[in-house]
Formats: structure tokens, sequence, C-alpha cells
């Protein structure tokens, strides 16, 4: 079916999935190989337990300091282009020729900020499905007025996050867990939708080694209801995550650990193949420099099979689809 982006129909699907107990999956992409990995996986986990219409977010990022997705969509670097282009293979891969046509496909625009990102606020927000408006570079009270004057102009048009504090980055550190009072105090007077809150988990991470803070999350949804929406689930184990729902958690952003572990997955089938990708000649040269141990065989030929962009897509498409499967076996139960 087409994207779902109208906000109705959005929130309609948001209290089916409270119905079921559900928590949707927000996964970021910047290739089509992400987007169409997220896809495929959630067709053949939906036909799997009998729900062919299973409901996904994808989205991106635009201007977002630590990381412009629609700027590395393409390289041109340009976002405009970028972002157009990732609206366009979505539009494809929705229709109705598509294999994946039954899934609801919502679209999201992640870390929008209050700033920088003013040219694409200007756009219709409705060709989207909803938004994160990132004003948590501001004090608390100054992030409050804006979220609440861009929620005013688009309350309308578009389901509307509001980042209610800074959620701890990779390596930064040092900032505060969102407050039960502050996340009430912030969603009645902005009047967005959804909030994310810092519940100890952290963007871009590099390990999963952090504490989810569930206890915090159940006060929180004490005060808000089931508004809650996680980011950096990739810093913590899963067994950490298994019971969202219950702490009123109704969404949750992914992304470091596709790229992440499909990176891991794809060194290590180019090291297993290496001859076949480079030739006997040059593994021998690596081997003998040490840049590549002895086992590695360097016997077999080279081959077109091992060196082409598919061939490296593939490992990167099924690693990224085996970790969305993951988490939807999670949250779609």
């Amino acid at each position: 079916m087409p994207l779902v982006t109208d906000k109705k129909e959005v929130l309609e699907i948001y209290a089916e999935a409270a119905q079921r107990k559900w928590v949707i999956p927000c996964i970021c992409g910047e290739n089509l190989t992400t987007v169409e990995a997220i896809l495929a996986a959630v067709k053949d986990y939906g036909e799997k337990i009998g729900v062919n219409n299973l409901p996904i977010t994808i989205a991106i990022t635009n201007c977002y300091a630590h990381r412009s997705q629609s700027i590395n969509y393409t390289f041109t670097r340009n976002w405009e282009v970028g972002l157009r282009l990732f609206i366009e293979d979505l539009k494809v891969l929705t229709s109705s020729y598509s294999p994946y046509k039954d899934l609801r496909v919502m679209l999201h625009l992640d870390h929008i900020q209050h700033d920088v990102d003013l040219d694409l606020l200007s756009w219709d927000m409705k060709q989207f499905s909803s938004v994160m408006f990132d004003a948590s570079t501001l004090s608390f009270d100054q992030n409050i007025e804006a979220t609440r004057k861009f929620v005013n102009k688009q309350s309308q048009n578009i389901v509307i996050e509001g980042a209610c504090d800074e959620i701890i980055d990779s390596g930064s550190g040092g900032n505060e867990l969102t407050t039960p009072e502050c996340a009430e105090k912030y969603i009645l007077e902005t009047g967005c939708d959804f909030i994310v809150a810092n519940l100890g988990t952290e963007h871009r991470a590099s390990a999963s080694e952090l504490k989810y803070y569930g206890n915090l999350a159940r006060q929180i949804k004490a005060k808000i209801g089931t508004r809650i929406v996680l980011h950096g689930a990739s810093s913590v184990g899963t067994e950490q995550i298994t019971k969202l729902f219950d702490d009123g958690v109704c969404k949750v952003n992914i992304w470091t650990i596709l790229e992440r572990d499909s990176t891991t997955k794809l060194f290590e089938q180019m090291v297993t193949n290496a001859s076949k990708i480079i030739g006997t000649k040059q593994v021998v040269e690596l081997q003998k420099q040490g840049l590549l141990g002895h086992n590695v065989d360097n016997s077999s030929e080279k081959s077109i099979h091992y060196y082409t962009n598919l061939y490296r897509q593939q490992i990167i498409f099924e690693e990224m689809k085996r970790i969305v499967t993951s988490f939807l076996s999670i949250w779609y139960v």
C-alpha cells in the first residue's frame, strides 16, 4: 500500500499497536540496501506470524551533526537530493507492483534540528508520517518554547515527537536522565504527541554495555501514558528491552547496530574469500606484509562473483535483515 502519512491513520496504527502491546520499530537508513533490508525483514517476519501488513517506520536524519543521513544518501552530498531520492525509493518499494506492497510503511524524519533544518521544516509536512523536532541544544525552557511553536504550526499535519532533553551521546556522557516531572511538564506545555526520553541508552553506541532504566520509564509512563520513544537501543543487550511496551515505550529508534554488526560480517567474509576478491598474488603480498595471516586462502582464483558491489551489498543486506528480524521478534509477538 502507499506510504502511510495521514496523521489520523498513523495514530490509528499506534492505537492498534497499543491494543496488541506492540512497540513499533523505527529504523534509520541512509542507502537503498538498508531500506530494502528493513522491508524484506518485516515482510518475511509478518508472513511467519500471519500478519502480512505489519507496520514499520523507516527514518532518516537530515542536517543532524552526529549523522546527516540524507547527505549520505547520494554522493552529491546534497541533503535535498538525498532526501527526495529516499522518499521516491520508499514510494516505489511500497507501490502496487512491489513485493512489499502489503506493509504499512511510515516515513519518519529523525532529529530534525530547530535551526539548521529550517529549509526542510518549511516543506509540506503532510508527505511525512512523523517528525522528531529536536531543540535539545537549547535550555529546557527554550526547548519547550521552540517545540510548542512548531507543534502549533504543524500539529494538524504530522505526528510530532519532542526531545525533552539531550539523550546521552556516545563519548559525551554526563547528561542527566529524564525525570517524570520534566517529561510531564514538557509534553503538557508543548502539546507534542510523543517524547524522546533519556533512559540510560546512548546514540552511536560502540558496544552493548549500558543500562536501560525501565523503572524510570514506568514512572514517566504514570505521568504521560504510553508516549515514550526510546533512542539508543544499540547500546544495550536485547534482554534489557523485551518489555518496553509495559514501560510506556511505543516506538524505538534503531540504526547503529545495523551498520556496526553488518560491517563485522562483511569484513569476516571478505577476509575469508580474500583470494577470490583480490587474487592470489595480492593475498600473498599482504601476507608477506603481515596484513593477512598465513591461514588465509591464497590459492583460489579471482572471481567476479566475489569482487562486485552486488557481492558486498548482499552480505550487508542479509545481515541487516537478520538484525531487524531479531528486533521484530521482541516487539511483535
